[in-house]
């Protein structure tokens, strides 16, 4: 005789249910850099490079920056 085959969960896992506001944060390194006012233009001028090149550094930056911030305000507190 074999036995029963065990029954499937009924309900798909679950995704994050962290709705957390400053998630809201991680927009700004996305949407910051597809602004084109931004590049146009030729100055200033930084350590002798235009501003097309120190700006993608700096938005590099600001990825880090925000995500950082987002991800200490939003890590779980308490120990065990």
């Amino acid at each position: 005789m074999t036995a029963p085959e065990p029954e499937a969960p009924t309900t798909a896992p679950s995704r994050a249910k962290d709705h957390s506001p400053w998630n809201w944060l991680l927009f700004i390194p996305i949407v910051v850099p597809l602004i084109p006012a931004f590049f146009n233009g030729d100055s200033p001028r930084v350590f002798g490079f235009p501003r097309f090149y120190w700006l993608q550094l700096a938005f590099i930056l600001l990825g880090v920056g925000t995500t950082t911030l987002v991800y200490q305000m939003t890590k779980k507190r308490g120990g065990s």
